[in-house]
């Protein structure tokens, strides 16, 4: 039996379940398709020690507070539970241990096929997995002897799972830094950056930086004008914990890491070292392979969208890193890509 519903949502992450909280009041054929066990397993299963950037008041949903206190730092178990929370008091249709295989295109309609051999019908598919899809690691880690221990972020939950010894941590991002900042109170370690980062403290004058962000317009600024283009090429780090760690030779920085010889990681200024333990806080690359969809596709593998919406009718994106503002991939930008969205869908 095929089952049948106006819009369906792959992914109940933020994304997908702010998308939810406005579809409640649009109808109430309407789904959301979650791979994991439990709603905000995707955060309960990132690394122990994860706390949000941006304050209890900059990390909630529509409709729902972060409940603590406002002007402290939620870790990511709390959000977790607080994505679950926010599922049940809105009666969100959720369905969980659900893996999407294949999504091709019916007519007027996207025909879904499920881990379990379950198959859907839907006119709009909102696709919500998000910017952290498939760890991006250098090719050239193959290479890298078995005698040295090597991890993406993304499977990376405490110092226990490491070798006893130094550690490089490659990649300057929020993830990155704070990484190596854990490490350094019992370990060697070295950060490589592929270029010089910029840092925000979290509070300016006693007030978040996102509030700064909010009075100063920072926040509205868009993915097409001018600002917001600058911006994304040079985002900032929230935080300057690893500065005084440098500064005390407790994290030693290193320029990009280019390669590998014998058992020594190369980097761009000629430097050679041999740790015993690789992080690689590298990023993430797009994994739609499931979506049997052409031409939405850029080269690299990228939606190519405006605001989200897609040129496949009823195909739509939420919760991409910059989909219109800063914060679209972000606990406290993502409700207003969801409302425009929203407004978006097809109804007949």
């Amino acid at each position: 039996m095929v089952n049948r519903y106006n819009t369906i949502i792959v992914g109940a992450g933020q994304a997908g379940l702010a998308m939810g909280y406005y579809l409640r009041d649009m109808t109430n054929s309407f789904l959301l398709i979650e791979s994991h066990a439990r709603v905000g397993d995707s955060w309960r299963f990132r690394y122990d020690s994860l706390r949000l950037f941006t304050p209890r008041s900059h990390s909630a949903l529509p409709g729902m507070s972060l409940p603590g206190d406002q002007n402290g730092y939620p870790t990511k178990d709390e959000v977790a539970d607080y994505l679950e929370e926010y599922a049940k008091k809105f009666n969100l249709p959720v369905k969980l241990n659900t893996k999407i295989t294949k999504v091709s295109k019916e007519g007027d309609n996207f025909h879904i096929i499920t881990n379990s051999g379950e198959e859907f019908l839907t006119k709009n598919l909102i696709i919500a997995t998000g910017p952290f899809q498939k760890p991006s690691i250098p090719d050239f880690s193959d290479k890298i002897p078995n005698d040295i221990f090597q991890i993406h972020s993304a499977h990376y939950k405490n110092p226990s799972q490491l070798k006893e010894g130094t550690t490089l941590v490659v990649g300057g991002g929020n993830s990155g830094m704070q990484i190596a900042a854990e490490l350094s109170s019992t370990r060697g370690v070295y950060l490589s950056l592929g270029k010089k980062p910029k840092f925000l403290p979290y509070q300016v004058l006693n007030k978040s930086i996102f509030w700064w962000f909010s009075v100063l317009g920072i926040s509205k600024l868009t993915v097409d004008s001018k600002p917001g283009q600058f911006l994304k090429k040079n985002d900032p780090i929230i935080g300057k914990e690893i500065i005084p760690l440098v500064k005390e030779g407790k994290v030693k920085m290193l320029p990009r890491t280019t390669g590998i010889t014998e058992h020594k990681i190369k980097f761009e200024n000629g430097n050679e070292i041999q740790p015993k333990n690789i992080i690689w806080a590298t990023g993430f690359k797009p994994d739609y392979d499931w979506l049997d969809i052409s031409n939405i596709f850029d080269e690299k593998g990228n939606p190519i969208h405006e605001r989200g919406v897609t040129k496949e009718p009823g195909l739509f994106f939420i919760g991409l890193s910059w989909q219109y503002r800063r914060g679209s991939a972000l606990l406290l930008g993502v409700g207003e890509d969801a409302k425009y969205l929203a407004g978006k869908l097809q109804t007949n």
